[in-house]
């Protein structure tokens, strides 16, 4: 019976390229220069480092760019408050990996509204789509990238036939 997974991932090897290529283009920019500003990954999160607000605004866009750059939906970052401190500013980054319960059960919830004849369930972080044809798989793919789909990074793996 074919079949397809439903996750939520990135790869932490081009992450990591992103942010280094992130900190490389803070540092040669005409706006940053003499500001000290950095961006440091530790784990599965981005520290960002700078001297006022609005710099960690630019810096943030500058890493969006990047981590799409290296194929990385920039939906999966969970952006925190900046903290602000005197003559620093403070901001953290959460990359997010892996569906959450409530986030699967509404992805299962939205291929059951759809009426499509396919089995949804969820297996810890991600959801097993089987179908009896292949044409109603690509369909529920269809539906998840689409309007009606969920505001998530949503990669399809181990698509059997």
């Amino acid at each position: 019976m074919p079949s397809f997974d439903i996750v939520s991932e990135f790869d932490k090897h081009e992450a990591s390229n992103a942010v280094d290529q992130a900190n490389r283009e803070v540092q040669s920019r005409f706006d940053f220069k003499g500001v000290d500003a950095s961006f440091a990954l530790e784990g599965e999160s981005v520290k960002l480092e700078a001297e006022v607000d609005f710099q960690l605004k630019q810096m943030l866009d500058v890493l969006r760019n990047k981590l799409i750059g290296r194929g990385i939906d920039a939906r999966c970052l969970d952006i925190q408050e900046p903290v602000l401190s005197g003559v620093r500013a403070r901001q953290e980054a959460h990359l997010k990996q892996g569906l959450e319960q409530k986030e699967a059960k509404d992805i299962v919830k939205r291929i059951k509204e759809s009426k499509l004849k396919v089995q949804a369930q969820i297996q810890g972080e991600k959801v097993r789509v089987t179908g009896k044809k292949r044409d109603d798989l690509q369909a529920v793919m269809a539906l998840l990238r689409g309007e009606q789909g969920p505001d998530l990074p949503l990669q399809f793996d181990n698509f059997r036939d």
